[in-house]
């Protein structure tokens, strides 16, 4: 501790000098003070500046040390994942785990699935990917052959019958699109507020026979629930049987192989334009060769690419590979502007196309319902955000109705492509990854008893990503009602949090929300 005497020693004065001494101190109390003051508003004005990345501290990331502590030596995880979700809803993925991570929160594996079933269903989820690329190439060489749509639906079916003749072509081929101009072949009718997107035509006869217990966006809707088929339990399935039934969905329910042209020539054209924003976050990707490159471009048929750099073909190349297969593995939906954004983080971490394909089904069993032509998923969704943002802030939505803007059709880019073009992309993989861990609790039958065990107030649900857009728009709660006078600002406003999300502090508004409103959101309504 400083005594006046050392205080009068710092300043020069020595201890025999009393009211020295006691002048040192109050000149240095002072100065020391006003040192503080100016850390404290230096520190302030430096955080402001930084990017709301940096705001809050952010809890650890579930690490590689504990992701392999958390399996019991058959390969099954310990308490029925109940603790790895919880780390992951927490913190998040470590990047480098994150490939052996998703799949399990994608529900591609089962949380109790042993190591042995896992590699089984992995060797069989390779050759069912292998056989949809066969088949996308069939059906290209019939549209660049230029014959008819009979000729070519009749070409498509009879070439399955020699489909394991053929060689299989690696896989290694796809990625996703960002920030596309606007086309005029876009025949979705929203398709400017996503800023442009190709849209496309979709099949809407049912496809595949495998039923799939829906997510709370489709329990009631009978089509959807008996259609899309199913990726939990199939290692029971016999793939002869799956094999022969195949021909015939596709015989009987791909209605034309003019669909499916068009939706390839559409993933061709966001194909070219997709950006670089992956780059830094998969070097391996990034420092293809040429060579290679341009190979997996000509399996895939890509064209107009001279302009691009190995890695953006290379890139290009891997989304036109996996959209194009689930394009044919769902045909309801088939592909649609916006589902490119939704794969290119998938694609940059996870190195393997068909494992990639496999997670991005997994991805779409429930954001599907984003892309149907009818928007009665995207109409739902609205108004979930809606009802959230009446129970918590009845001015605000008095406000919002005065603009007839209650519908919350101003965040419909949000919910199309959940979040990605208002985060970066590491944000928004942390945002899916919370999100992620929540459906996966909810496919598991993890309930709030489990939960609160853990000493987590928020039961998980379905619809994390709707809390968290309603949280996006309170705390924009005073500039919306003190400035603005039409839907169309609030568009713009919502356009412009681009940048400019904590979504750390995004996540624990939307908790908060969860554990105040979730009985009366998740009732029927």
């Amino acid at each position: 501790m400083l005594t006046s005497d050392k205080l009068g020693e710092f300043f020069g004065g020595g201890g025999g000098d009393r009211a020295f001494s006691n002048a040192g101190v109050a000149f240095t109390v002072t100065a020391l003070a006003g040192l503080a003051l100016a850390a404290a508003v230096l520190y302030t004005t430096r955080g402001r500046l930084k990017s709301p990345w940096s705001r809050r501290k952010r809890k650890n990331a579930l690490s590689p040390r504990q992701w392999r502590s958390l399996f019991a030596p058959d390969g099954k995880l310990r308490d029925g994942g109940v603790k790895f979700l919880k780390k992951v809803r927490s913190g998040g993925v470590d990047p480098s785990i994150r490939a052996e991570v998703w799949p399990f929160l994608l529900g591609v594996y089962e949380l109790n699935s042993t190591k042995d079933e896992r590699e089984k269903l992995r060797t069989r989820r390779r050759k069912e990917y292998e056989k949809l690329r066969r088949q996308c190439r069939r059906l290209l060489k019939c549209s660049n052959g230029g014959t008819s749509s009979y000729e070519n639906s009749m070409n498509f079916i009879q070439g399955m019958d020699s489909a394991d003749s053929e060689d299989v072509v690696s896989a290694r081929e796809s990625l996703s699109s960002e920030e596309s101009p606007s086309v005029e072949y876009s025949d979705h009718p929203n398709s400017g507020l996503l800023e442009g997107e190709a849209g496309s035509r979709r099949v809407t006869e049912p496809n595949i026979s495998d039923t799939d217990s829906m997510d709370s966006d489709s329990s009631d809707d009978p089509e959807v629930s008996q259609t899309f088929p199913s990726t939990e339990g199939n290692e029971e399935n016999d793939p002869d049987k799956e094999d022969s039934s195949s021909k015939t969905e596709v015989q009987s329910q791909l209605r034309s192989t003019e669909d499916f042209a068009t939706w390839q020539r559409i993933i061709r054209l966001d194909a070219v334009r997709a950006n670089g924003e992956w780059v830094a976050y998969s070097s391996t990707q990034a420092s293809v060769l040429d060579d290679k490159a341009r190979r997996s471009a000509d399996a895939v048929g890509l064209k107009d690419y001279d302009h691009l750099e190995p890695y953006r073909i290379f890139h290009a190349a891997r989304l036109v590979a996996i959209l194009e297969a689930y394009a044919l593995y769902d045909p309801e939906i088939g592909y649609c502007q916006g589902m490119s954004d939704l794969l290119s983080p998938i694609i940059t971490v996870i190195i393997d196309d068909y494992e990639a394909f496999w997670c991005f089904v997994g991805f779409m069993r429930k954001a599907r319902h984003n892309f149907r032509l009818d928007e009665v998923g995207i109409r739902r969704q609205l108004s979930r955000v809606s009802k959230i943002i009446k129970c918590k802030d009845s001015h605000l939505y008095k406000h919002l109705e005065k603009l007839q803007a209650e519908d919350c059709f101003f965040v419909y880019r949000m919910v199309v492509v959940l979040f990605r073009r208002e985060l970066t992309f590491e944000q928004t993989i942390c945002l899916w990854e919370v999100m992620w861990a929540d459906q996966a609790a909810i496919r598991a039958k993890i309930g709030k008893s489990a939960w609160s065990r853990i000493r987590l107030r928020a039961p998980p649900t379905d619809d994390l990503l709707l809390y968290a857009i309603a949280a996006s728009v309170l705390q924009r709660r005073k500039q919306i009602i003190e400035k603005y006078s039409s839907m169309d600002e609030i568009i713009r406003e919502c356009n412009s949090m681009s940048g400019h999300l904590d979504v750390w502090k995004l996540l624990d508004d939307a908790h908060n929300l969860v554990v105040t409103l979730h009985d009366k959101i998740e009732t029927p309504f």
